[in-house]
C-alpha cells in the first residue's frame, strides 16, 4: 500500500529534547515510576548493562505495583534475556516479547532482515518517547567494550496529542505478537478511552491520598507529528517527510545520521538544495563500526560534494543520531537512518517538530559538534584516495544493492 500524504502537524505539543543516555534513562525511568496504569516500550536493543537495569528495576517495580507493562524487543538487537530478568520480569508480571527470533538459519533468510528498530516508549497515554537511544549504556557498545567518549545520539520526550499515536501503534504490534487474527477489529478508539478513564481514576485516587497529581493532556507550544514505516505500508514516508523539507528549504539544512546511504530521490534533492545556495550539512559516521556502513557511503560522498554539500565525520565516538534542522525550524528525531535496510526494510519512527525554539537547541549541538568533533571531508583528498580504497567503498556498494534487491526491492 503507497501513501497517499504525509499526516498532519498538530498543535499543542512540549516537546524535550534528551542528549544521550546521561539525559534519557533518568527521565525515562521517572516517568515509569511515575505510571499508574500502562508503560509500553519497544526497542531494538536491551542491553543489561548499569543503564539497561535501571529500566529494567524501574519496569519491574510498575508492574509490581498493578501497571500492565508491555516490553518488546528485537530478535537481532537482542537475542536472548538473561535467565535472572527473565525470571524477574515473568514473577512480577512484566509482559515482554522478542520480534522475530533469529533462529538456526539467522539472517541467511533475507525475510529476518526486517527488523524492528523503533525506540517507542508510552506511560499512561500521558507521555511518549521517540528517538535513536537504544536501552544501552553511552559509553559502552553492546559487547561491553568500552567507547572512548559517550555515543552521539538524541530522543524526545513529548505531550500532547502525538501520545495517543504512540499508543495506538505500539498496542497494535502488540495485539499482532498475540497473534490476533484480525487487528482491524479491535477498537482502537474505545481502548483509548479505557486507557484515559483508569488513568483519570488512579491520578484522582492518588491526588485524593496526598500523592503526586497529574492530568492527561498538557498543553504546549510546538506542532509535531510522528512518522512511522514498516514493510507494508508507509514504506516510503520517512523519507518523503525529508524530501519535502529539503525541497521547500531556503537557507539551511543539517541532517546527522549514523548509517548514511540515500538513494536516487534523496541524494538528488540535498543535491538539487545545494545548487540552489542553500547551504547543506551532514554529519555522519567517521569511526569504523560496520564494513557496508563504513565503506558504502564513500561512494556516493564524490557526487555530493561536487553539489557543494559538506561532509562533516564524527570522530570522537560513534555517531549514532537520526536527526535533522531545517531552516531552523523544522526538525525531526527518531531512528531511521537515511539508508536502504532502514528506509526499506525496518520499522521505523521519527518525529517531525515545527518549532523555532526545539529546532534551534537541536540545531546548536549539532553544529557544536561539526565544528569540534567532526573532521570536514576535504573534496581533493576524497579524489585522491587509494585505489584500495575505492575497492572496498565499490564493493560494500555492491553487497547493499545485492541484499535489496534479494528482497524484491530497488535503490
Amino acid at each position: 500500500m503507497k501513501d497517499k500524504q504525509l499526516p498532519p502537524l498538530r498543535a499543542a505539543h512540549q516537546v524535550q529534547l534528551l542528549q544521550g543516555g546521561v539525559a534519557f534513562f533518568p527521565q525515562l525511568v521517572r516517568d515509569i515510576e511515575h505510571s499508574v496504569h500502562e508503560v509500553r516500550l519497544e526497542t531494538y536493543i536491551f542491553h543489561f548493562d548499569p543503564s539497561g537495569e535501571q529500566v529494567a528495576e524501574a519496569l519491574v517495580r510498575a508492574a509490581q505495583r498493578g501497571v500492565a507493562v508491555y516490553l518488546v524487543m528485537d530478535g537481532v538487537g537482542t537475542p536472548s534475556v538473561p535467565d535472572a530478568w527473565a525470571t524477574r520480569f515473568d514473577e512480577a508480571g512484566v509482559q515482554w516479547r522478542i520480534f522475530q527470533p533469529l533462529g538456526r538459519l539467522g539472517l541467511f533468510i533475507p525475510s529476518r532482515w526486517r527488523r524492528l528498530h523503533r525506540k517507542l516508549c508510552v506511560i499512561d497515554g500521558r507521555v511518549a518517547f521517540c528517538g535513536g537511544i537504544n536501552v544501552l549504556d553511552d559509553g559502552c557498545d553492546h559487547h561491553d567494550a568500552r567507547l572512548p567518549a559517550p555515543r552521539f545520539d538524541f530522543a524526545v520526550r513529548v505531550t500532547g496529542p502525538l501520545v495517543r499515536s504512540v499508543h495506538e501503534v505500539t498496542a497494535q504490534f502488540w495485539w499482532r505478537l498475540q497473534a490476533v487474527r484480525d487487528v482491524k477489529n479491535i477498537d482502537l478508539a474505545a481502548s483509548w478511552h479505557d486507557l484515559e478513564q483508569a488513568v483519570r481514576l488512579a491520578l484522582q485516587t492518588r491526588d485524593d491520598s496526598g500523592g503526586l497529581a497529574s492530568t492527561l493532556a498538557v498543553n504546549g507550544h510546538s506542532r509535531a507529528t510522528l512518522l512511522l514505516r514498516d514493510n507494508l505500508r508507509h514504506r516510503s514516508r520517512i523519507e518523503r517527510a525529508y524530501r519535502k523539507a529539503i525541497g521547500e528549504a531556503h537557507e539551511e539544512i543539517i541532517i546527522a545520521n549514523a548509517y548514511f546511504l540515500p538513494g536516487r530521490k534523496l541524494r538528488q534533492a540535498l543535491i538539487h538544495a545545494a545548487q540552489r545556495g542553500v547551504r547543506v550539512r551532514l554529519l555522519l559516521q567517521g569511526r569504523y563500526e560496520y564494513f557496508l556502513q563504513y565503506h558504502a557511503v564513500r561512494v556516493v560522498y564524490g557526487v555530493l560534494l561536487r553539489a557543494g554539500v559538506e561532509i562533516h565525520e564524527y570522530e570522537p565516538s560513534f555517531l549514532h543520531a537520526k536527526v535533522a534542522v531545517i531552516d531552523r525550524r523544522w526538525a525531526t528525531v527518531g531512528s531511521s537512518n537515511l539508508d536502504p535496510l532502514s528506509l526499506l526494510l525496518a520499522r521505523e519512527a521519527n518525529v517531525v517538530v515545527v518549532d523555532e525554539r526545539f529546532a534551534q537547541e537541536l540545531r546548536t549541538r549539532l553544529v557544536q559538534a561539526m565544528e569540534h568533533d567532526g573532521r570536514r571531508v576535504d573534496p581533493a583528498s576524497y579524489a585522491n584516495r587509494p585505489w584500495q580504497q575505492r575497492l572496498l567503498d565499490r564493493i560494500a556498494f555492491g553487497l547493499t544493492r545485492a541484499m535489496i534487491f534479494l528482497n524484491g526491492k530497488r535503490y
